[in-house]
């Protein structure tokens, strides 16, 4: 899987293409917390290239979700299909995000 990341002003983009499982989801888990580190919160996963992700690339995501809770801040999910956020819904953990349409709306709603 390729995680392509960018930046669109003080926030940081991560965008996983392909699916976010196995041996992946730990390679995207340091990546997503290095970048959370580096731009102090101001980050959003696009999960727009993501067609579904597996037990450990739920966990992945999850534990991102939780550390950026413990800081006080919300973990913003954009572009998920409707497998991925079905899959946070039944596992019930989609409270834990903030769901955006697209990358643009979720950088927008750092202002």
């Amino acid at each position: 899987m390729e995680i392509i990341e960018t930046r669109q002003g003080a926030v940081t983009v991560l965008k996983p293409a392909g699916p976010l499982a196995l041996g992946d989801a730990d390679q995207f888990k340091l990546k997503a917390i290095e970048a959370k580190t580096r731009s102090l919160g101001r980050f959003v996963v696009d999960a727009s290239a993501m067609a579904y992700m597996d037990s450990q690339g739920l966990e992945a995501l999850v534990l991102i979700s939780n550390e950026m809770a413990d800081a006080g801040q919300t973990l913003r999910l954009c572009g998920a299909n409707e497998t991925v956020r079905e899959v946070l819904e039944l596992v019930g953990v989609s409270e834990r995000f903030e769901f955006c349409i697209d990358v643009n709306t979720a950088v927008r709603s750092f202002l």
